[in-house]
């Protein structure tokens, strides 16, 4: 805030709670849910009031840094819930952003509360979101994010209520990285052999866990190292998926035989998109079984001379 050459007023404030702007020596000036012009109006005249200037002095009100707000995603996200974004700790905060005549605002952005719930599921209808504020109901087309078009990704408030609708039907046009799409995916992996305390023996690590979204069954089926190796002992493997359907909630088990499943001209019919809570497990061929039972009972079984 900056009042002439007044070193009294011109300093940076933070709204109250109670959405009041409060300056030494005048009473308290609604800001919450307004404009920057009104509150310049109301300051300008509360100075000429308690007579610090004989006519209205030049005001500037910007806005150099936003509160975090809380609303609500339902609808046709993987994780529907009441959320808190754009907040900032402490630590956190830029002080060049704080001075600067201005700020940003796209961590209070819809698409913002869409991503912290989850993402949208593939079944979502992007061309009907409800925003629902202070008793009113607002209709936004969000289908340019994935259709390189700009769309009406709006600032939040507090209280906002945000539904995505289905179309109760799996679109791949949703199954691609944007804005509004789940960060990735987490992924329930096994490749093991012989049982043991953890993953870290089978090379599966925590960057094979998290995997881009958009990514398909046997791009996760290579990463989990179930793929190649000596024909004669690592052909005729298997590989299952457990996942559920967004849309019903039905859950699906499916097994692939993953030296046909590589050779199919039509292979992405039959290679489904991964979804957030998926599991997969890969199972040996079943030469490699013989040798490993060959070797339990060599361990077990004694040797006669």
């Amino acid at each position: 805030m900056r009042v002439s050459d007044d070193p009294t007023f011109t300093s940076n404030y933070v709204v109250s709670r109670d959405g009041m702007l409060k300056l030494p020596f005048l009473p308290p000036i609604a800001a919450q849910g307004r404009s920057t012009d009104e509150i310049e109006a109301d300051l300008a005249a509360a100075l000429v009031r308690a007579e610090f200037y004989d006519a209205a002095p030049r005001v500037s009100v910007r806005a150099t840094d936003f509160a975090s707000v809380s609303v609500a995603v339902s609808g046709a996200v993987f994780e529907p819930h009441a959320i808190e974004i754009g907040r900032q700790s402490g630590d956190d905060l830029d002080p060049a952003r704080q001075l600067a005549l201005g700020a940003s605002t796209e961590a209070r952005n819809l698409s913002a509360a869409i991503r912290a719930a989850g993402g949208v599921r593939p079944d979502a209808d992007l061309s009907a979101v409800q925003l629902r504020r202070a008793g009113r109901s607002y209709t936004l087309d969000l289908r340019g994010v994935f259709e390189g078009r700009n769309a009406a990704d709006v600032m939040l408030l507090t209280g906002d209520e945000i539904t995505v609708p289905s179309r109760q039907c799996f679109q791949d046009d949703l199954m691609r990285p944007s804005p509004l799409s789940p960060p990735g995916v987490s992924l329930f992996l096994s490749n093991l052999t012989q049982p043991a305390t953890g993953n870290a023996i089978s090379a599966i690590g925590r960057e094979v866990r998290e995997m881009p979204w958009g990514t398909r069954f046997m791009q996760a089926v290579v990463d989990t190292n179930c793929v190649g190796g000596a024909r004669a002992t690592s052909a005729y493997r298997s590989a299952v998926l457990l996942t559920r359907d967004p849309v019903t909630g039905v859950s699906t088990v499916i097994e692939r035989s993953i030296e046909d499943q590589l050779r199919r001209a039509d292979r992405d019919d039959f290679d489904p998109y991964l979804l957030p809570g998926d599991a997969i497990a890969c199972y040996d061929s079943s030469i490699t079984n013989l040798s490993e039972v060959a070797g339990v009972l060599g361990s077990v079984v004694p040797v006669i001379p």
